[in-house]
């Protein structure tokens, strides 16, 4: 049995990943941290969990846990998956990774040093509708892929506009800003599907001036086996130009699909155009959960590790850097 302990239980954890640990197989959620002691036994009351603390290092240090999910903003990833890894507890860290390669790598030699792994909560690398594109892929139903275009194109909150600022746009916290956040699930899944990026080009801006990080990106990026891709993500646009769209191009077809709004995936190809629906479950890390609960208790395969989840943040550090390196 996998007993879990979360360090910080905010927002992500709420539906996304929190409720999954009780539904697999072989798990189950016994505690959880959050730095307010009230807000811990606020959630803890409310998810049925039997324990809550407010110090890391008390819940990880608690003798009934034997793994760890860090699901606090990127700036605390390393710090709290080291300090579990050397306490001999696997680890499930939210994405991205960290705050950056160099700390991906830490974790990674904390994971080999202490022979415990790490994983990573890149889940579309599980969800059914994200299979089933790699499965079409590795079936030929493109023939040989050519290219991929990422677009991702939203307008400010409210609160952006406001001066509100959370932490996802704050580059000391969340490593850049949406581009960090949103743009790690591409990137990874590109990774999934075909291997790790070998080079990459890119222009970055901040062009509306609401806050420090970056605002536009746009890439150009290729893969070892000749598939080019490039990408664009703009968080500054008008909301008549809003889309998030993925499109895969072979030499026989092309696949379409959303990264976020879990539209139905469509196949053109020679034998006409299909439709297939990728459904979001109501826990939508659910499938990575058990995934990751097999490699532990059945000597399993992980999809996602830290291997691959730092392999996306040199990815994002490449592309951005000399945008931050001139700041």
């Amino acid at each position: 049995m996998i007993n879990w302990g979360i360090i910080g239980c905010g927002n992500v954890t709420e539906v996304k990943s929190g409720p999954a640990f009780n539904k697999v197989k072989n798990s189950r959620l016994i505690a959880v941290m959050r730095r307010n002691a009230a807000l811990a036994e606020e959630y803890a009351r409310r998810h049925n969990v039997p324990k809550f603390y407010s110090k890391a290092s008390d819940l990880i240090n608690d003798p009934e846990l034997n793994a760890v999910y860090v699901a606090t903003p990127p700036a605390f990833h390393a710090e709290y998956a080291i300090k579990a890894i050397k306490a001999g507890k696997p680890v499930y860290i939210e994405k991205p990774m960290a705050l950056n390669y160099s700390e991906c790598q830490k974790i990674n030699k904390a994971s080999e040093k202490f022979n415990v792994p790490v994983f990573v909560a890149y889940y579309r690398r599980a969800l059914p509708g994200f299979l089933k594109v790699k499965e079409m892929i590795l079936n030929g139903a493109i023939g040989k892929t050519r290219f991929v275009q990422i677009q991702l194109i939203t307008s400010p909150s409210e609160d952006e506009m406001s001066g509100k600022l959370s932490w996802r746009v704050d580059p000391k916290i969340a490593g850049g800003g949406h581009f960090f956040d949103l743009a790690s699930h591409q990137l990874d899944y590109l990774d999934f599907l075909f291997g790790p990026v070998q080079r990459v080009h890119s222009v970055v801006l901040n062009q509306a001036g609401l806050y420090k990080a970056e605002d536009y990106v746009s890439a150009d990026f290729t893969f070892g086996n000749k598939i080019a891709g490039t990408g664009t993500w703009c968080f500054s646009a008008s909301p008549s130009c809003s889309r998030d769209i993925i499109e895969i191009a072979g030499e026989n077809g092309l696949i379409k699909f959303s990264c976020f709004n879990f539209e139905p995936i469509v196949l053109e190809n020679n034998e006409g155009r299909k439709e297939f629906i990728n459904e979001r479950p109501e826990n939508v890390q659910i499938f990575l959960i058990e995934n990751v609960v097999k490699a532990l208790t059945e000597n399993g395969q992980a999809v996602s590790n830290g291997i691959t989840g730092a392999r996306t943040s040199r990815v994002m550090d490449e592309i951005i850097k000399e945008y931050y390196r001139k700041r």
